[in-house]
């Protein structure tokens, strides 16, 4: 069985609970309004931000026997480099305002997803983070491909308010196939638990920060909401 196969079988009850919140199966079925699309996109920023960041925090703390590894990192690096600008764009279509959004502090879900990632390259294993992209691209594509279109008709947005989860539509499947690739490289045992760990985390992350879309910004009421979500 190859290593990717392993991944997403040691995942798939965390994927399930992930695909199986309520804002994603409305999504999926079109029936998104304006404000919680908005939400979506506000939290989007917030962790898609990150992304190259913690690539290049991960690069950094390869160690030489996957530099094989690293020289993959920097391809992606420059594939994912200032796609938050187009979430910007998406929110300002919208009639969002985009420099509040990104002025703002993202909420507790999105925050420690990103927080816990980092400190999985820092003080764990770096290979970890490749976890946060199985998460990522692989629901990005499922919600990108199937959602986009019926979202937009759903609730008569304008099509150029989508170009972050469109792009990603295509971007991602591509991603997909050679995230695979690099997975079935690993040789250490180790290096592969240390993505399943990432990615079953980030799975509960994910969906607590879908399950909190649109809560009272009041922050000790949204922590206790967060703490109920990873139920």
């Amino acid at each position: 069985m190859s290593h990717y196969t392993t991944l997403q079988q040691a995942t798939a009850s965390h994927r399930q609970w992930l695909l199986d919140t309520p804002v994603i199966r409305r999504a999926l079925a079109g029936d998104i309004d304006r404000e919680t699309y908005l939400a979506f996109l506000g939290q989007a920023y917030h962790h898609v931000r990150q992304t190259v960041p913690l690539m290049m925090a991960c690069g950094a703390r390869l160690p030489e026997r996957l530099e094989w590894l690293r020289g993959a990192l920097v391809e992606y690096i420059e594939e994912e480099y200032g796609h938050q600008a187009w979430i910007l764009d998406d929110i300002r279509a919208l009639g969002g305002d985009a420099d509040a959004v990104a002025a703002a502090r993202p909420a507790p879900a999105t925050e420690l997803m990103v927080r816990y990632v980092r400190d999985v390259i820092a003080h764990d294993n770096p290979v970890g983070f490749f976890g946060m992209v199985h998460v990522l691209e692989g629901t990005s594509t499922a919600l990108a491909t199937q959602a986009a279109e019926k979202i937009r008709d759903g609730a008569g947005l304008p099509a150029e308010a989508f170009r972050y989860l469109e792009s990603h539509g295509s971007l991602d499947i591509g991603h997909l196939a050679f995230f695979e690739e690099q997975i079935n490289r690993l040789e250490s045992p180790e290096d592969l638990q240390a993505i399943i760990d990432t990615a079953n985390m980030l799975y509960r992350l994910y969906g607590a920060l879908f399950r909190t879309l649109r809560q009272d910004t009041d922050t000790a009421r949204h922590h206790e909401e967060l703490s109920h979500a990873l139920v």
